[in-house]
């Protein structure tokens, strides 16, 4: 099933488009009014004047028999209003009643994020960095080391640990390496729009289109896309030994609203800030999946092992996807994260929907900046009313990025990898 502009699921995430469409809609209103308007003229111009003599003849005329028709309209109904004295007055209150809209968000726009959070053992640079970009939102921010699996910071904790939400547009990741491994599409692969227009991967990323990852899906079949989820780490617990830490979910039948809305808008799934951040940064690494560790004190950070989850056959994907997560920073849906120093450069892709299951709704921001051999990802995940959305989300993550950008995070020395970071790395590859 594909969405269109009609229908009730159908969204754009992208704000250039969304103003573009707005616009269009103006202009049509517009136009619409001055038909009218002319049409009503012409009508009042061409419409014959009556003589006033015969006017007043037809008035005459109709007095009386107005008059008439009263006189026998009275007579006749004397007995209906008997017949109907006994019957009981429908309500006003009932009469007038409507479905009412729900309007109100069981989520808060705002909170304190940072209530009840532990400290000891995160990147405390970090920490104030990713605090002051959120501010007063009620949200997570999840930032880790690629390379390492380290979980730098993790803000609103009781937040990020919970069993997740609905990951919108963010799941177009997942579904865009799986069709590539699954030879479905190439980064080069039209998609008929409409009849004169098309639109391949890289602006499909980059824009979040909706039709274009809906046919996807279709494409790829529920089983795959589950498969696929599955190996990404989606459904899993994505830290190693991280207290309070829960699951996400992952269907295990296709949602009532079909595989389409699924990998497009992420139905049916609920995705954690830390299952994300490991997915991004076996994204920005090329291919392994590390366990996520969080420190609890300084020592644990300055001698912690990174330990594999698994490897997956996604290097040679990466590069057909990171110029569309590239191009939603430069000039698509997360423009709000952009940086102005090309050599840092940023890749993410955006998320915005309403999470029913929640009565929330979503601004999801996920994301690497490749510094060399340092790669870092941030994770923003937002929550409230409809003021929050992906764009959003991107520009709380841009601000971090250019605070990060000021310190020597980006240059710092990375940590070498130790051989006993083996340990656990029992599967291999996505294929």
């Amino acid at each position: 099933m594909f969405l269109s502009s009609s229908s009730p699921n159908f969204h754009v995430e992208d704000e250039a488009l969304l103003s573009f469409t707005r616009s269009r809609a103006l202009a049509r209103f517009g136009m619409l009014l001055l038909v009218l308007g002319t049409f009503a003229s012409a009508s009042f111009l061409f419409s014959a004047p009556q003589d006033s003599t015969t006017a007043k003849k037809t008035v005459h005329k109709s007095t009386r028999k107005s008059t008439a028709a009263k006189s026998s309209a009275a007579a006749k109904s004397a007995p209906a209003k008997t017949a109907v004295k006994h019957i009981a007055p429908v309500p006003v209150a009932a009469a007038a009643k409507r479905p009412v809209s729900k309007s109100t968000w069981k989520v808060p726009t705002y909170a304190n994020a940072v209530e009840g959070d532990n400290v000891d053992g995160e990147d405390l640079m970090v920490r104030r960095a990713a605090v002051d970009a959120l501010g007063p939102f009620n949200g997570a921010i999840v930032v880790t080391d690629a390379n390492t699996g380290r979980v730098l910071t993790m803000v609103n904790q009781k937040l990020a640990l919970q069993s997740g939400y609905q990951p919108c547009s963010t799941v177009k990741v997942p579904v865009a390496l799986a069709a590539l491994s699954e030879n479905v599409v190439d980064r080069e692969t039209p998609f008929h729009l409409t009849r004169r227009k098309t639109i391949a991967l890289t602006e499909a990323l980059a824009h979040s289109n909706n039709q274009y990852f809906a046919n996807l899906g279709e494409k790829l079949g529920f089983e795959r896309v589950s498969y696929y989820a599955r190996m990404f780490g989606l459904g899993e617990k994505a830290g190693l030994d991280i207290q309070g830490e829960q699951a996400g979910v992952l269907p295990v039948t296709e949602p009532k609203s079909g595989i389409g809305m699924m990998t497009s808008f992420g139905d049916g799934i609920s995705l954690t800030p830390l299952e994300y951040a490991a997915l991004i940064g076996a994204v920005a690494n090329g291919g392994t999946l590390y366990y996520l560790q969080y420190p609890k004190t300084d020592q644990e950070a300055q001698s912690l092992v990174p330990r594999i989850k698994r490897r997956l056959d996604i290097d040679n994907l990466v590069t057909e996807i990171k110029p569309g997560m590239m191009g939603a920073v430069e000039y698509g849906t997360a423009r709000r994260a952009g940086l102005e120093d090309p050599n840092l450069p940023i890749y993410g892709k955006t998320g915005t929907c309403t999470d029913y299951r929640a009565v929330a709704h979503m601004g999801w921001f996920g994301s690497f900046v490749d510094a060399g051999r340092n790669k870092f990802v941030v994770v923003v995940m937002l929550t409230g009313g409809k003021s929050v959305n992906g764009p959003v989300a991107s520009g709380v993550a841009g601000n971090l990025y250019k605070t990060l950008s000021a310190t020597n995070l980006y240059t710092r020395e990375p940590n070498p990898a130790s051989p006993t970071a083996l340990i656990g790395s029992t599967s291999t590859g996505s294929n």
